[in-house]
């Protein structure tokens, strides 16, 4: 029986989103738990479909004995403040000095954390809990798929896991995952080998999914590779929004075998070079995509909307109002969306009152330029006070806290109702809709502040998925951040302009 440390730090940094995380962000969590330090964060992960509690599961299994250091999640947002950092991974060190000699350590990362003072969150966590513990003592981390690899994550390591789905219903699956290398290590008394590769282009964050290609032959392929090779290998097709050198996709390797290693993340970084064109994606304007949506939408088979910049999952903070006006200016019928998030229209609805009709300035609250509150008179048709438990495939057993919501319709177009919530939140699960007694299949358009996520719990019910260019800050097509960190070269889009500092 081995003694293992577990912790983790959890964000996704937009560097060109609006507002930066600090401290009382990590507290909220955004859907997931708040600051954890100690016991607590075995009772606060229980159930959930998060990478901890997969590793959690899975070294428990096995018999080994867990030692919580400190836990933390943020909606994804710019920077981490110092602050937060530094009180997190703070509590995080202190508690794993305090508690030497472990065995080994699994840390829940996500690898796209670009804090106010470190380009590089996940690999400064990385080398600080490396200096703790030595050389010696085996660490292995779980990322996510939007993870910008760096070297420093991969030097400071000695294995790294990332998710293969997204929508992410694999993120448990992966902890659990990481800490089967971390076993494999601890059984073997070896390390792995190590290999990494980076590609030279980006790609937006709805090119992705693997529930469309080229992602979900990409993934395919590299579970072929690793039964193959004997490798365990990872593709991270990376954040393309965090404006530092080492943003972009990537592979990496871990095996017994230096040559195999090398071949098996050599192989993949070649199919994904290969995938360049195929990962350009449609986008439509919101008028756009509403027009089409009317026309096939029909209740049994709503058309879903993404309204991927404003996406929450990505730094957007969920409040545009530009395809709610267009629902609005052409009178759709059974049309919702969900979640505007706007704490001050949602309290004034609570006060209000369900059935009360009044005037409302909706969202807009971050202030993207040339935007203004959606003004309109609304009837109050329902309020929730934001709490219940996600049952979809990748929210499943999460635990929202979203504040008060409410469930507007609106008296210009009786057909568009819109769901209010008081939390940054994406619109990732059903129950976030059935929370204010909307049924999703019954409406013929559902649009949803989301870019990807959503699909693990609406495809099924779509009869069409339509990507939606309304504003916001989380772009669609990284070419149009005004980039002035990346590495010189490397491409912007798909087959798109390099990259040329200034």
């Amino acid at each position: 029986m081995a003694r293992i440390a577990v912790g983790g730090m959890q964000h996704e940094t937009n560097t060109f989103a609006p507002s930066r995380a600090d401290y009382a962000a990590f507290e909220d969590g955004g859907g997931w738990p708040g600051v954890q330090v100690g016991d607590t964060l075995f009772d606060a992960v229980a159930g959930a479909n998060i990478p901890v509690q997969g590793a959690i599961e899975s070294l428990r299994a096995a018999g080994h004995a867990l030692v919580p250091l400190a836990w933390a999640a943020a909606s994804p947002s710019a920077h981490v403040t110092v602050d937060a950092f530094e009180r997190i991974v703070g509590a995080l060190t202190d508690r794993l000095r305090a508690a030497l000699p472990v065995d080994g350590v699994y840390l829940d990362l996500h690898g796209a954390m670009v804090t106010e003072h470190h380009d590089d969150g996940e690999g400064e966590i990385l080398r600080r809990v490396r200096e703790i513990v030595g050389p010696d003592v085996p660490v292995v981390a779980s990322l996510d798929l939007h993870a910008n690899v760096t070297r420093g994550m991969v030097a400071h390591s000695d294995a790294l896991s990332i998710y293969r789905t997204y929508p992410h219903v694999d993120m448990a699956a992966t902890g659990a995952r990481a800490a089967g290398l971390l076993m494999r290590m601890l059984g073997t008394g070896r390390r792995f080998a190590k290999a990494h590769r980076t590609l030279d282009y980006l790609t937006g964050i709805p090119s992705q999914s693997t529930f469309i290609e080229p992602a979900n032959g990409l993934y395919a392929l590299l579970e072929r590779i690793e039964q193959r090779n004997g490798v365990a290998l990872s593709f991270a097709p990376g954040f393309p929004m965090a404006d530092f050198p080492e943003c972009g996709m990537s592979v990496v390797g871990y095996g017994l075998d230096e040559a195999a290693t090398r071949a098996a993340v050599d192989e993949m970084a070649g199919a994904v070079a290969d995938a360049e064109k195929d990962f350009a994606l449609t986008l439509l304007a919101p008028d756009e995509a509403v027009e089409r949506a009317m026309a096939r939408g029909e209740p049994g088979a709503p058309v879903v909307l993404a309204d991927t910049q404003d996406n929450p999952g990505a730094g957007g903070n969920g409040d545009t109002t530009a395809l709610l006006a267009a629902l609005i200016r052409h009178r759709a019928r059974d049309a919702v969306l969900g979640m505007l998030i706007d704490p001050p229209s949602a309290r004034r609805a609570h006060e209000a009152g369900q059935g009360a009709t009044l005037d409302f300035a909706l969202g807009e609250i971050s202030g993207v330029p040339g935007h203004v509150p959606l003004a309109g008179r609304f009837t109050v048709e329902r309020i929730g006070d934001g709490r219940f438990t996600c049952t979809g495939p990748m929210f499943k057993g999460f635990r929202m806290q979203l504040g008060p919501m409410a469930l507007l319709r609106s008296e210009a177009a009786p057909g568009v109702r819109v769901v209010l919530a008081s939390s940054k939140c994406q619109a990732g699960d059903q129950e976030m809709f059935r929370h204010l007694g909307v049924e999703p299949i019954r409406q013929r358009i559902v649009a949803l502040k989301s870019s990807v996520h959503f699909r693990a719990d609406f495809q099924p019910i779509a009869r069409e998925v339509l990507v939606v260019r309304s504003p916001g800050p989380a772009l669609a097509d990284p070419a149009d951040f005004r980039w002035t960190r990346l590495r010189p070269g490397i491409r912007m889009r798909p087959l798109g302009p390099a990259f040329r500092p200034a």
